[in-house]
């Protein structure tokens, strides 16, 4: 039998959360140092959970697969069920059955003929316990008696810039999942290192390749140039400082093992450390801004779950892209390489401009810090040019002139609201880089001299040391109640319609979470933004001379930008076709 999907448990260095692996109800325990579950006399272990319920649906649609075992490891008597849900259906009790089980004698159930495959849905698992003793879980699979018609070569191509010991941490956990894995030889790492400081030794799963720093994007690229040379028939994009269990690797693989169309792709879903219970973006799809899918859903409830898995099955944009912290395709389905953004939006583009078939699978996740802790001028910089060209190049995202400028319009207007002036200057920068056209991108493909000229920028936007700010403050228009403070900061533009705003409105400190929301900052006049530790912050004043000397400089950019509309989306379409084709890089990156 192969694998498909093991049933995981929590690991301390990844996520504790054990509602994300088992749902538990009444005398019930796990072991953290031997990974084992234990149910008392009518203790539950629910596998209806976001790691463990086996997505039917996605797999017999994506890979048809004809046979089903669902294989128990443990000890003691017990209460097993089957259980198969779908869509506005009630869910169907497959099997149920009091079992036995002693360690060391796997107890399978072949479930191919009790499934419904004209609901399909998903497949998961509850043990209840019957003895005093109690029933001892220690693993589980589904697996299946077909065999792929092909074993994928699978290349691992990690980016890394300067993060030496999280990359080795990475790599010494791949390598060490590698050597277990039942398909050892068709897995190979490549560590692309664009810092030239990651020291990793090669060995006979490990390549480093040093590459001159342009990026993500050129480091992805080099990655898949590396992995086509190399014969490889895959390629898994993965960053280097991502936390994920190992099996992420292994369900990816058998999904592409078995996949029946070779445009099948499979993005990672991701999870923010900051609350590891709950989803920030399972795949995403982007229309003028990119828009996370089941962002907030708390992955331990099981309603929420299910749903979204039923959801993210059936409900697929047009415009779905995957994320490169774990983005995993087959490369003669690559028609553009990655455009030379630097960072921010390689993902995007490649998944919008190449014709994958993105799913994503529960369970294949990724762990890492929130968004909003990373946001910079030079990071709003670097988003803005890229939404602006998804729209110049993406047939699916065409727009007229006033409606691609909208883009660029709210990008400024959303730091301005919040007093980030410095930043609002640098997306104007932005917006005026992209009007240089696309050779603009070639010819600062390393970002060193606009790195430059936005750190120059930076004044006020910049973290000091907590104890350099001053944290008192005077809330009136702040207490106010949700709609009303709305109404009050919309029409006045947060004061800056209002005279003497700046003198006689709030004082008010936030926090990361608030970080990049306008709504926290209506009604202030004076905002305090405090690091995720509370050691860093910096201050930020409302100025209508600044709001106002920005709005006159993106008005003429707009009346350029329509002037010059037709031309520009001509000039990025072909130069997209020429700066992603594979000479393009092999040029760039010899």
């Amino acid at each position: 039998m192969i694998t498909l999907q093991t049933l995981i448990l929590p690991e301390p260095s990844i996520c504790t959360e054990l509602s994300l692996y088992v749902q538990t109800d009444g005398a019930t325990g796990f072991s953290q140092s031997r990974q084992e579950l234990w149910a008392g006399a009518g203790g539950k272990l629910g596998f209806n959970s976001y790691f463990n319920l086996f997505s039917l649906d996605k797999w017999m649609k994506g890979c048809g697969l004809d046979s089903l075992i669902v294989e128990l490891n443990g000890s003691g008597r017990a209460f097993i069920r089957v259980v198969q849900t779908s869509a506005e259906r009630s869910s169907n009790m497959i099997y149920s059955e009091i079992e036995t089980l002693e360690a060391g004698a796997p107890f399978q159930l072949d479930i191919s003929d009790l499934i419904d495959r004209s609901v399909q849905g998903l497949v998961f698992v509850d043990i209840r316990g019957l003895d005093a003793d109690g029933f001892t879980f220690t693993s589980g699979r589904f697996a299946t008696r077909d065999t792929p018609a092909d074993l994928p070569r699978l290349a691992v191509s990690i980016t890394t810039f300067k993060r030496e010991e999280q990359v080795r941490e990475t790599v010494a956990r791949l390598s060490d999942f590698i050597e277990g894995f039942p398909y050892a030889k068709q897995i190979h790492v490549q560590v692309v290192d664009n810092g030239n400081s990651a020291e990793i030794p090669a060995s006979p799963r490990v390549t480093p390749i040093n590459n001159p720093n342009y990026g993500g994007a050129g480091g992805f690229a080099r990655g898949l140039m590396e992995a086509t040379k190399a014969g490889f028939s895959h390629c898994l994009f993965m960053d280097d400082d991502a936390s994920f269990h190992m099996e992420n690797i292994a369900r990816t693989y058998m999904f592409l093992a078995f996949s029946k169309d070779r445009r099948n792709a499979v993005a990672g879903a991701m999870i923010n450390n900051t609350h590891k219970w709950a989803m920030w973006e399972n795949g995403a799809w982007f229309d003028g801004a990119c828009r996370p899918i089941s962002c907030g859903a708390d992955l331990r409830e099981p309603k929420e779950v299910i749903k979204m898995e039923l959801t993210s099955g059936h409900q697929r944009p047009a415009t779905l892209y995957g994320g490169w912290w774990f983005f995993a395709f087959a490369i003669d389905q690559v028609k553009h390489h990655p455009f030379p953004f630097f960072v921010r939006g390689d993902d995007i583009s490649f998944s919008l401009m190449n014709d994958f078939n993105i799913h994503t699978l529960n369970g294949v996740v990724s762990f890492q810090d929130d968004f909003s802790e990373k946001e910079s001028a030079q990071t709003l910089y670097l988003d803005l040019r890229n939404h602006i060209i998804q729209h110049l190049v993406t047939p699916e995202l065409e727009r007229s002139a006033l409606g691609t400028a909208k883009v660029p319009i709210r990008f400024i207007m959303r730091s301005m609201l919040r007093f980030h002036y410095e930043s609002a200057q640098a997306q104007l920068l932005a917006w005026q880089d992209v009007m240089r056209g696309p050779d603009f991108f070639d010819e600062n493909i390393d970002m060193a001299q606009r790195r430059a000229d936005i750190k120059d920028m930076m004044d006020e936007e910049v973290w000091r040391d907590i104890d350099q700010a001053d944290l008192s403050e005077k809330k009136r228009l702040t207490k106010i109640s949700r709609p009303i403070r709305t109404l009050i900061g919309t029409y006045t533009l947060n004061g800056h319609l209002v005279p003497f705003s700046a003198r006689f409105w709030d004082k008010i400190n936030l926090t990361m979470a608030d970080r990049g929301i306008v709504y926290p900052a209506y009604g202030a006049r004076k905002v305090t933004y405090l690091s995720a530790n509370r050691d860093k912050a910096y201050t930020v004043i409302q100025s209508k001379r600044r709001f106002f000397a920005t709005c006159w400089q993106m008005t003429k950019m707009l009346i350029r930008f329509m002037r010059e509309y037709d031309d520009l989306k001509t000039s990025y379409r072909s130069g997209y076709d020429r700066l992603t084709a594979p000479e393009y890089w092999q040029k760039k990156l010899g």
